[in-house]
């Protein structure tokens, strides 16, 4: 008996992968998220402190919300690419939201080489920016 592997179970066996990789970093995002506050933009970060000033337009939510709420999102896309009948659109806005990160991995890669930044802090986004590359294509290649 020989087997075979169609295109169609490729395709499933790679959802259920990106799926299950966004479910896992969506429980991280809710046990540990002090390790994706720094890739959250101060812009995007309202300020809750008594008489400060807010960072501009786009800071509705604090970092503590943002992550949160990409955590939620990542739940959102691994059950839509999980569900056949929901893939594409699923990745369609899984590929959205990897590019949309973008900015965060940039903004905290700037931030890691400015004069605040560590050693630690530097080796970290520098390998993390890249990752986004290959989440942005493998989303969308789910497209089909």
């Amino acid at each position: 008996m020989s087997l075979r592997w169609s295109p169609k179970a490729t395709h499933t066996v790679s959802a259920i992968g990106l799926g299950a990789l966004l479910l896992a970093s969506a429980a991280k995002h809710f046990r540990t998220p002090a390790f994706y506050y720094p890739v959250v933009p101060d812009y995007l970060c309202r300020r809750d402190e008594p008489g400060s000033r807010p960072n501009g337009p786009l800071a509705v939510m604090s970092r503590e919300e943002w992550v949160a709420s990409s955590g939620l999102l990542e739940v959102a896309a691994a059950v839509g690419l999980l569900v056949p009948a929901t893939r594409k659109v699923a990745a369609d806005a899984t590929t959205a939201m990897f590019t949309a990160f973008l900015a965060g991995h940039i903004d905290a890669l700037r931030r890691a080489y400015g004069p605040k930044g560590t050693p630690a802090e530097r080796r970290i986004h520098t390998v993390r920016l890249p990752l986004q590359i290959p989440l942005i294509l493998w989303s969308w290649s789910l497209r089909k």
